[in-house]
């Protein structure tokens, strides 16, 4: 028998917001699981009572477990009316929804956030948390805001070029002819003027601010406020993400800079897969590899948990994370051994031509920066793409960590940048592990051409198992088409700069190192 259901449309700050109740199938006051979307555009067209009926098989699960389960199309998608601009509105929508359960005849008082993605980031921007909000699931979203648009400056176009573009105004602009390759365009501050038709002020401010440090990313603006809240809350929230997620690296870096208070509080669950966690599409399907395959509906038990009515799924205070091609899990505070294994990339140099104007190779896959999560790495044959492999191992060894990487480079331009990814050569294939962008003012801003400098490098962490014959595989260039604005070999502020140079960029292997942190 199907439960009850309702739904209405919440007038808010010039909106209507669509929003659905299931009920229990018994009389009382319930705790509420609340879930807002605007991965909806598919059900505008849709009746009401349709969207009700697509809806009960999913809400099936809370409705068991005696929750109330309210579903709320996001402002400009599906149902719900406005302008959907990404972030700006759902603080205060959210909000809004909340008081809006407040006053209902079934809610007990307990209110429970759960989300993944974008659909996380809503509930993630309402904190600081009102005491009745008991507990929080929040899968692979980064509440960090740079993270989603830049990695050490460089503009995601693989992330929230094609992403935010889509979702700007989507209901009455939704066809923008959108291509990755409109990131190629100068001056790229006049990206939405020429794609959306008008100047979209939140983006182009955030073109003007690449530097991760900038006092522009701590502002209330910008998400400072609520990612300080949720780093000192006293709401139990589950994180997870993946190896491959597009948030791999903000995410640990979130729960290591939550207080030890809200950290004892808190788990975090890190699977083998990208944004999707069930590995789709993933070169290699992991036996358990996935959060659910260790433990299902674990977002539920973290609430019936907090209720005091089921054990936790995971440890409390603790980060519980599958170890690739060790197939199994662990469960510990993530922290180095401080051993590593420091393997020299060869001897002399080798050097390539980089022109910003020439079509660059498309590196597959957009492991932890970007989306499309991993693939085989196909061997490539360019003159403008290094490849360089180590020896193969003579043992097992179990990395555990952020890899890094010391390059020592030059160039003939003022400026340039070293795009790098390193692969595991496998039997089956060359298994894509890590990439990272630097540009060369990251670390000396008044270089002299042709002076050598050397750049860090530091992977999102990982845990993987090279096994004996194994080799790894570095890719070097200064590019990677699709996920990453060109850089113009000039410097200074990329969104302003109108030209590009051809640049001559030397690696000198003799004088560069991977160090494996080993478990």
């Amino acid at each position: 028998m199907k439960r009850k259901h309702f739904y209405e449309y919440l007038n808010y700050n010039n909106a209507d917001l669509f929003t659905l109740v299931w009920l229990p199938h018994k009389e009382g006051k319930f705790p509420t699981v609340i879930f807002r979307s605007p991965y909806v555009d598919n059900l505008q067209g849709w009746e009401e009572e349709e969207i009700c009926s697509l809806k009960y098989e999913e809400a099936e699960k809370w409705l068991d477990h005696g929750y109330a389960y309210v579903y709320q199309h996001c402002r400009g998608r599906g149902k719900s009316t406005g302008d959907c601009i990404p972030y700006i509105n759902e603080r205060s929508d959210g909000l809004h929804l909340h008081n809006w359960i407040r006053a209902q005849s079934f809610y007990n008082g307990e209110l429970f956030l759960c989300g993944e993605s974008y659909t996380a980031a809503v509930h993630e921007v309402v904190a600081p948390y009102a005491e009745d909000i008991k507990g929080a699931v929040l899968h692979v979203m980064d509440p960090f805001r740079y993270n989603g648009f830049y990695r050490n400056g460089f503009f995601k176009v693989g992330l929230h070029g094609g992403w935010y573009t889509g979702m700007y105004k989507q209901k009455t602009m939704p066809d923008k002819g959108y291509d990755p390759a409109m990131f190629d365009m100068l001056p790229l501050s006049d990206y939405t003027e020429k794609v959306f038709g008008e100047r979209e002020k939140n983006f182009d401010d955030a073109l003007k601010h690449p530097d991760k440090n900038d006092p522009y990313w701590k502002t209330p603006k910008m998400g400072a406020d609520y990612y300080k809240a949720l780093c000192d809350t006293d709401v139990p929230l589950l994180l997870t993400t993946g190896w491959y997620d597009i948030f791999t690296g903000g995410i640990f870096d979130w729960w290591h800079n939550m207080t030890p208070k809200t950290r004892k509080n808190c788990a975090l669950g890190v699977h083998a897969y990208d944004h999707g966690g069930r590995g789709d599409g993933e070169p290699i399907l992991f036996e358990n590899g996935s959060l659910h395959d260790i433990c299902p509906q674990y977002y539920i038990k973290w609430f019936e948990h907090i209720r005091g009515k089921a054990d936790c799924p995971f440890e409390k205070g603790k980060i519980t994370y599958f170890n690739s091609f060790g197939d199994r899990w662990f469960c510990d505070d993530f922290r180095e051994s401080g051993n590593v294994k420091v393997i020299p990339l060869g001897n002399g140099e080798k050097t390539y031509v980089y022109d910003p104007k020439e079509k660059a190779y498309k590196f597959p896959g957009g492991l932890s920066c970007n989306f499309e999560g991993n693939t085989w790495q196909p061997k490539i044959d360019r003159d403008d793409v290094i490849t360089l492999y180590t020896d193969e191992f003579a043992e097992d060894i179990s990395v555990k960590g952020k890899i890094k990487l010391k390059l020592t480079v030059k160039t003939d331009c003022p400026d340039t940048c070293f795009y790098v990814r390193m692969s595991l050569c496998k039997a089956e294939g060359d298994y894509g592990i890590r990439d990272d962008i630097q540009q060369i003012s990251n670390f000396d801003k008044d270089y002299i051409p042709g002076n050598e400098i050397t750049i860090d490098y530091e992977f999102d962490p990982h845990c993987f198992v090279i096994h004996k014959g194994e080799k790894l595989r570095l890719d070097i260039s200064s590019a990677a088409r699709c996920l990453y604005v060109k850089h113009t070999n000039n410097k200074g502020l990329y969104s302003e700069q109108t030209d590009t140079r051809v640049a001559n960029n030397t690696v000198i292997l003799d004088k560069s190192e991977i160090e494996l942190p080993i478990r």
